[in-house]
């Protein structure tokens, strides 16, 4: 359970490579022992992530996960939860890809689309699931700005942030009743492998500080938070601006 100052016992992070999720982890470890679940391919990378946790302090245990497998996801989400009740559970994997030949290569947008939203939504029903035969719980999805306003620089990317975002919303009410929280972040530009070597978009940020704002929209029960917080606002005024004067903004 997660106790009167916001500390889990447990964290499950599928996406287990995840800068951000790994940064997360790291941040709840600093009040005290975690048992983290990290489900992902079996790699070097996900090895690296265990034991960088276990000298963090945390229990860690690997659970195998693919996120364009669909037909796995049901039974990783039961495994990670087999080893005991999941406070908190971070959908953290994505993949950006090449936007230019994703809208002209159908097999690049297939891959977006089945990584961001269709196993989004799948392990969104996995864990669904759990939380409520358990009783308890909260339920983080990382979706980004880009789910906001469709932009053409990076529209197809955007467009299954934007289902994400959509059905994390819809869940937080879904599962009001039950007593499960439901928190959708929306990070802007940050600074990891995925997007080393583009050029930084402004309100820039980095994994250890949206794992900052993930604490405390926990902490706080927030179903929604921007990271940085001022994206809110900017996000707020380019929704209204007029398309023919969004197209020209170098956005």
């Amino acid at each position: 359970m997660i106790d009167a100052v916001g500390h889990p016992s447990s964290l499950l992070l599928l996406g287990g490579t995840s800068e951000i999720g790994l940064a997360t982890a790291e941040r709840y470890l600093e009040g005290g022992p975690v048992r983290v679940v990290l489900a992902g391919r079996q790699s070097p990378r996900l090895a690296d992530a265990a034991a960088r946790l276990t000298r963090a302090g945390a229990t860690v245990e690997t659970v195998e996960f693919d996120a364009r497998d669909a037909a796995v996801h049901t039974e990783a989400v039961r495994k990670a939860f087999a080893g005991g009740d999941i406070d908190i559970a971070l959908v953290a994997f994505g993949v950006l890809g090449d936007q230019e030949k994703a809208w002209q290569d159908i097999d690049a947008a297939v891959e977006l689309a089945e990584v961001n939203y269709v196993a989004a939504v799948s392990v969104g029903v996995a864990l669904s699931a759990e939380f409520r035969r358990q009783g308890h719980g909260h339920l983080v999805a990382l979706s980004s700005v880009a789910a906001e306003r469709a932009r053409r620089s990076n529209f197809v990317y955007g467009s299954t942030k934007a289902g994400l975002d959509a059905f994390y919303t819809g869940l937080t009410e879904a599962l009001r009743g039950d007593g499960i929280g439901v928190t959708v972040v929306r990070p802007g530009f940050v600074h990891t492998k995925m997007t080393e070597g583009m050029d930084a978009a402004p309100l820039s940020t980095t994994p250890e500080a949206v794992a900052d704002v993930i604490v405390s929209a926990v902490g706080s029960g927030k179903e929604q938070a921007w990271a940085p917080a001022p994206l809110r606002l900017v996000m707020s005024v380019l929704r209204h601006i007029p398309r023919p004067i969004f197209r020209r903004l170098p956005v």
